[in-house]
């Protein structure tokens, strides 16, 4: 198992804690994979079923999942390939400073609710919503700058009641706005997203190890 707190601040801090299992042939099936998925909580666990060709398999603690941001993120950087394979396509990889991007198309997102709110107090404020729909509650810090404070709710009833860093609800929202954006979500995590020139959309951030991840 490898821990990675992806889409962490400049000083590693923040993030959401993702487990990888760098050989899947561990986990043979789906079956046993939800176990661990479930056994870890984390928001996302993901099974490398290829490392020279990219190919992964993504799974919450509920479910397993036909495209994740930020566990293909953490994924790319730890295994420092140009492109990952998903039952959706092909996913590429860049780099740039101390970031990792991955490029995807938005109607490869799960559904989630982009819900607005008047400004970052009110995001702030939030309680958990009851089980239901995957909510991402976001509102403009600094619109002029780009500048989004967002929270994300998945709503699953799997004990993840709050993510602290969701890079497909953040690519949609770049998509649907129509321009470049920086996010900070949850305590602290930093995400950036673009929309792309070929109908993809771009979403990158820092991603670092970590040993304890309970913390």
């Amino acid at each position: 198992m490898h821990f990675l707190r992806v889409f962490c601040d400049a000083n590693g801090n923040h993030g959401n804690v993702l487990g990888v299992v760098r050989d899947g042939r561990a986990f043979p099936d789906e079956e046993a994979r939800q176990a661990l998925a479930r056994g870890l909580g984390l928001s996302e666990t993901v099974f490398v079923d290829d490392a020279h060709r990219g190919i992964v398999d993504i799974y919450t603690p509920g479910v397993r999942l036909p495209f994740a941001g930020y566990p293909l993120v953490g994924v790319a950087w730890l295994l420092g390939l140009d492109r990952l394979e998903l039952p959706v396509g092909s996913i590429p990889v860049r780099r740039a400073d101390s970031l990792t991007w991955i490029s995807a198309r938005a109607e490869w997102v799960p559904p989630r609710t982009l819900r607005q709110y008047a400004g970052p107090r009110e995001v702030d404020a939030l309680a958990v919503p009851e089980p239901g729909e995957w909510v991402y509650a976001w509102a403009w810090q600094d619109e002029a700058a780009g500048r989004i404070r967002a929270r994300g709710f998945p709503g699953r009833g799997d004990g993840i009641d709050e993510d602290e860093a969701t890079g497909a609800a953040a690519l949609l929202l770049a998509d649907r706005l129509g321009r470049a954006v920086a996010v900070t979500q949850g305590n602290g995590s930093q995400i950036m997203a673009a929309p792309g020139p070929d109908g993809t959309t771009h979403i990158g951030g820092r991603v670092c190890t970590v040993d304890n991840p309970a913390h």
